[in-house]
C-alpha cells in the first residue's frame, strides 16, 4: 500500500510541468551571464593584442624610414613610446624595446648594434649574449645586414572575473632598414663594446 502510494506520487511529480520555466531560468541564467561576460573578455583580449600589434608595426615602420645622419635620439624614442600609447588608446602599463640586430656570416652569429627600452615593465636592453645564437627567433639575413626589432609588452586586466588572471600581451616585429645602410642611435652605429 505504501509502495503503491509512493509510485503514484513519484509518477505525478515526474509528469507535472508547472513551474518548469522558472526552474530552467534559475538554472540557466547564471551560465548564460557567465558565457556572455567570458565572450566579451576573450574578444577584448584579442582586440587588445591586435591594437598592440598595429602600434608595434607602426613604430617599426616609422624607424625603418629614418634617414637622419646622427641617427635616432632619446627624445625620438620617448616620443615613439608616447605614439605607441596613443595608438593603443589606454592608460595601461606599456613598454617598448627597440633594437638593431646585425648578422655576421663569418661567425654565424647575431649581434646588437644598439638596444633601447622605454616604459616600465620586464623588458631590458638586449645584449650580444641574448641574440648571439638566436637563429630560431631571428630572421635569416645576409652578412652584415641589420634589421630593426621592435618589441612591446602590456598587461591586460580582465573586466570581469571569468577565470582569467592578468594576461601579459607581448608583440615582436622585425623590419628591414629602408632608405639608409643602418639606423643609428645618438651616434652609435655599429657594434657596442
Amino acid at each position: 500500500m505504501l509502495m503503491a502510494r509512493l509510485k503514484v506520487s513519484l509518477r505525478s511529480f515526474l509528469e507535472d510541468t508547472r513551474g518548469l520555466i522558472t526552474v530552467e531560468t534559475v538554472l540557466s541564467m547564471p551560465l548564460l551571464f557567465w558565457a556572455m561576460t567570458a565572450t566579451f573578455d576573450f574578444f577584448e583580449i584579442h582586440r587588445y593584442k591586435s591594437v598592440r600589434e598595429k602600434g608595434t608595426f607602426t613604430i617599426a615602420d616609422m624607424i625603418s624610414r629614418e634617414t637622419r645622419a646622427g641617427g635616432l635620439t632619446s627624445i625620438y624614442l620617448d616620443n615613439a613610446k608616447i605614439l605607441f600609447d596613443e595608438i593603443t588608446n589606454d592608460d595601461g602599463v606599456n613598454q617598448i624595446r627597440v633594437s638593431v640586430v646585425k648578422y655576421s656570416d663569418h661567425k654565424k652569429e647575431y649581434s646588437i648594434a644598439w638596444s633601447q627600452v622605454r616604459g616600465t615593465g620586464p623588458l631590458v636592453p638586449l645584449t650580444d649574449g641574448d641574440v648571439k645564437n638566436a637563429h630560431a627567433t631571428l630572421p635569416d639575413v645576409n652578412h652584415g645586414e641589420e634589421v630593426i626589432l621592435v618589441e612591446s609588452t602590456s598587461s591586460y586586466q580582465p573586466l570581469f572575473n571569468v577565470g582569467l588572471n592578468d594576461v601579459t600581451i607581448g608583440t615582436r616585429v622585425f623590419s628591414a632598414i629602408r632608405f639608409t645602410a643602418q639606423v643609428c642611435y645618438e651616434g652609435v652605429c655599429g657594434l657596442q663594446k
